[in-house]
């Protein structure tokens, strides 16, 4: 057991995807509008770094699917970025949503009491400057917070940049399937939490990362019967799309 898994989990069980599901545009103040909308006490979101190093949230590497722009991420300088229109996609009522930046999110749900689960989700080839950006800009922007964000990450060398930089935020390990080796990677980055897709998870092997000490998070649960079950194999905390069907709990 890591030293950081004995804290306790002050995460509540139900999280918005991507700040509002599938209710708004994701990985946009909209999103988060929509989560406080619906009662929501925590949000996901994808955190990544512009090329001038400004940390800012967009899951994809190009900003094609979810902006009236067409190019790599990376390549992108955030006055370009703040330019793009991040909610046409999603409907008419949201066009002019902007990409925000992690300070604009922080400001927005550190208002709104809600916490956040932060996903580093790093360019190709920036894995570990992403990690320690986003983790010393997390560290400076929720100071002094009753709640910091958890961070979390499919990539290991993100999660170990992040350690390194600023070692007491929260940290949680991400993946598809749980590997074998789940327990030596949670000890080695002193991670609280194992985040993991909920088709992957089975009862045995929820109960036995609990039992080891860890808090377990599932993605992406958007079915009311895989909550409950999820929830009664000792789930911590659900990530979910469908905030109008799953009620904040």
């Amino acid at each position: 057991m890591s030293q950081q898994s004995k804290r306790r989990w002050p995460y509540p069980e139900v999280v918005a995807h991507r700040g509002g599901g599938t209710l708004a545009p994701e990985n946009t103040i909209a999103g988060f509008r929509e989560g406080v909308r619906h009662g929501y006490r925590a949000a996901e979101c994808d955190v990544k770094l512009s090329a001038d190093n400004v940390c800012f949230l967009l899951h994809d590497d190009t900003v094609d699917r979810t902006c009236n722009g067409k190019g790599l991420a990376a390549g992108m300088f955030m006055a370009e970025l703040s330019r793009l229109d991040a909610g046409a996609w999603k409907g008419a009522a949201f066009a002019g949503e902007a990409l925000p930046t992690l300070a604009n999110v922080a400001a927005y749900c550190l208002a709104q009491g809600m916490s956040l689960n932060l996903e580093i989700k790093p360019c190709p080839r920036r894995e570990e400057e992403t990690g320690r950006l986003v983790a010393q800009e997390a560290a400076k922007l929720w100071a002094g917070a009753a709640v910091p964000p958890l961070l979390s990450s499919f990539e290991i060398d993100a999660l170990r940049a992040a350690k390194a930089a600023e070692p007491a935020l929260p940290r949680a390990f991400l993946c598809e399937e749980i590997p074998a080796d789940w327990r030596a990677i949670l000890e080695e980055l002193d991670c609280v939490a194992l985040h993991c897709d909920h088709k992957t998870l089975t009862e045995p092997l929820a109960r036995a990362i609990k039992a080891a000490g860890y808090q377990l998070l599932c993605y992406t649960v958007n079915d009311a019967a895989d909550a409950r079950r999820l929830l009664d194999w000792g789930v911590d905390s659900l990530c979910t799309d469908r905030l109008d069907l799953l009620p904040a709990r």
